[in-house]
């Protein structure tokens, strides 16, 4: 039995590792898009890291992303910014390959 019990520890510590990791890039992601989406609107310096805070924090309303992709629509939409929604989204992919790999690299 010990075994088992050893693979199904590994299992569990490397599905806590994955979702560890997935969480940091998922939060690294949304500060760069924070970060971008500030830049988008004309905010610099201590507006821009705030609105970066924001974006993070909009992340835990749902599950998934369509709670940030809203509010980054929202507040595009209120500063008359010119994007798509296919933009956005396009972006927040972009931004999730780039998080990944920084995230890894600082494991």
């Amino acid at each position: 039995m010990s075994g088992i019990d050893d693979r199904g520890k590994a299992f569990e510590n490397k599905f806590a590792h994955d979702e560890s990791l997935r969480f940091r890039a998922e939060a690294r992601r949304n500060k760069l898009l924070g970060l971008w989406a500030a830049e988008m609107m004309g905010k610099t310096g201590d507006d821009a890291a705030g609105y970066a805070k924001e974006v993070i924090r909009s992340d835990f309303q749902e599950p998934g992303d369509d709670d940030v992709f809203r509010k980054i629509r929202a507040d595009f939409d209120a500063a008359g910014v010119d994007q798509s929604d296919h933009q956005i989204r396009r972006t927040m992919e972009e931004l999730m390959h780039t998080a990944k790999e920084q995230v890894l690299k600082e494991v």
